[in-house]
């Protein structure tokens, strides 16, 4: 038990360590080639720390054989998305070129579809992986929400803070934990959210088309969340009315046991 221990702890040291030295050595392209400034580089590098923080404990809880190779696409894709965060922490002070900014996020927009399929055909698909994939991308469009709202307005911010809102609210109400069936319609809209975003920033639309496009963006996150929530609430006063309905048969039995019999 010990030997596998130390192996896990070797493991987590060497897979996130080289995620957060590439993230780095990312920054510091993206400084040399357009200057990066204060912003971008502190914002950055908190992005790498915090992952390298966060995936460690996670490693460290769930203890894989393996870190897997679809975990390191999608480590590839944090990555990434590190850049665009840091690119969009800059657009404060400076517009960043876009070539650079829709590149860096078009190729993590890619590696979604990537990493899943490399964890079905491996054979290494876990919790874990599933999890990492979702934080990545909830946060990629939450950074692209953010750059898209500074041209068109904060209601933009609706759209990347929608699931960390969905998030705090199941803390509150219990019923929205409940695991979701398989969606078609959920994926598609949860991909299109990246591709609309992206479509928003790269400023190639007019401004009355980029309002469009992303209105459309999160008519369809709404549509989505809300059949979503109206599913859960159903199922649960499901589940409620028929332990109700259960716990009703279970008294009116004891009641029928413990009643006297009545004289003929």
């Amino acid at each position: 038990m010990a030997l596998n221990n130390t192996y896990d702890a070797r493991l987590v040291q060497q897979e996130t360590a080289v995620g957060a030295g590439v993230q780095i050595l990312l920054l510091a392209l993206l400084g040399s080639a357009i200057g990066l400034g204060p912003a971008g580089w502190l914002t950055g590098v908190a992005f790498a720390v915090a992952t390298w923080a966060v995936l460690s404990r996670a490693l460290h809880r769930t203890r894989p054989r393996s870190f897997g190779p679809a975990n390191r696409v999608t480590l590839g894709r944090a990555t990434l998305v590190g850049g665009v965060t840091a690119l969009v922490a800059d657009s404060f002070e400076s517009a960043p070129p876009v070539t650079v900014f829709v590149g860096l996020t078009a190729v993590a927009l890619i590696l979604d579809g990537v990493d899943g399929k490399v964890a079905r055909r491996t054979g290494t698909s876990t919790p874990l992986g599933a999890r990492f994939d979702m934080e990545v991308d909830a946060f990629l469009i939450l950074v692209l929400s953010v750059y898209v709202s500074t041209r068109l307005g904060p209601w933009v911010l609706l759209i990347g803070g929608m699931r960390y809102a969905f998030v705090a609210a199941a803390r509150v109400l219990p019923w929205l934990n409940a695991p979701l069936p398989p969606s078609t319609a959920r994926k598609t809209v949860a991909a299109l959210q990246g591709v609309l975003l992206l479509l928003a920033a790269s400023g190639c639309l007019p401004f009355w088309a980029t309002c469009a496009v992303t209105s459309i963006a999160l008519a369809a996150l709404v549509w989505s969340f809300g059949r979503d929530v109206l599913w859960l609430r159903g199922t649960s006063r499901t589940v409620a009315d028929g332990v109700g309905r259960g716990r009703a048969d279970e008294v009116a039995l004891m009641l029928e046991l413990t009643r006297e019999p009545v004289a003929s």
